[in-house]
């Protein structure tokens, strides 16, 4: 069996003061409908922490943060358009103050990366809703991730 092609991405778990997470909406050509966290590939020599800086900026108009500690880990295996087999995440904790989202490459570019909305959610309408979210069990870990704090060592969540 080969070794997959991964392109390397980096991702923000964005909570404000209140605990509220912030998700962008993805809607693939596929029909399938998913929220997750904001960001995304790598540009060819960035950083993990500077894509988080690019992504966050870019999605939601973002530029005046600190990031937090390295969570999670998630290898995603799914055929891009990108021509990779999927993508090895790292997931950052980001706190902020509650922000109206305003994307800064625009709506036509965000649509463009299969993005239509952007919006805070509460652990309890995560865990409520008939929407599907990203990663799987978001819910779950994000409460641990609540409750227990940053860990010691990324938490590998592949599924």
């Amino acid at each position: 069996m080969s070794t997959p092609n991964l392109r390397e991405a980096a991702r923000a778990i964005m909570l404000d003061e209140h605990d509220l997470i912030v998700m962008v909406k993805y809607i693939f050509p596929s029909g399938e409908v998913r929220w997750g966290t904001p960001g995304g590939g790598l540009i060819p020599g960035e950083s993990h922490e500077d894509g988080v800086r690019r992504e966050v900026r870019e999605e939601l108009g973002l530029t005046d943060f600190e990031i937090g500690a390295h969570v999670w880990n998630r290898v995603h295996l799914f055929p891009m358009i990108t021509g990779h087999d999927g993508q090895r995440e790292r997931f950052f904790l980001v706190r902020v103050p509650h922000f109206t989202p305003d994307p800064e490459i625009g709506w036509a570019q965000m649509n463009a990366e299969f993005v239509y909305d952007i919006r805070w959610w509460s652990l309890d309408e995560i865990e409520t809703s008939s929407e599907s979210f990203i990663p799987f069990g978001l819910s779950d870990r994000l409460r641990m991730l609540l409750r227990d704090g940053a860990p010691a060592d990324p938490i590998d969540i592949s599924v």
